[in-house]
């Protein structure tokens, strides 16, 4: 039977590597003063919702001080 050295995928894709293209791609685009300013406010709000998050965040965190003297109760007085 007849067999072929190299299937066609593999060959099409070595071909690929080789090929070298006269034809530059176009410059990307400059973003608009609008878009430069979304961007801004976006990622100005998402630092400054981290921050108010972790700013009420660590109260609820911190542990209770116990106090150094027990105070006790009137029922534990009156025996």
């Amino acid at each position: 039977m007849f067999r072929r050295r190299e299937s066609v995928p593999f060959s099409f894709v070595a071909e690929a590597d080789r090929f070298r293209s006269n034809v530059t791609p176009p410059p990307p685009e400059r973003a608009s003063v609008s878009q430069l300013a979304g961007r801004c406010l976006v990622g100005l709000v998402v630092v400054c919702g981290l921050a108010g998050s972790l700013l009420f965040g660590l109260p609820a965190l911190d542990n209770p001080r116990s106090p150094s003297h027990q105070q006790n109760s009137e029922a534990t007085q009156g025996r």
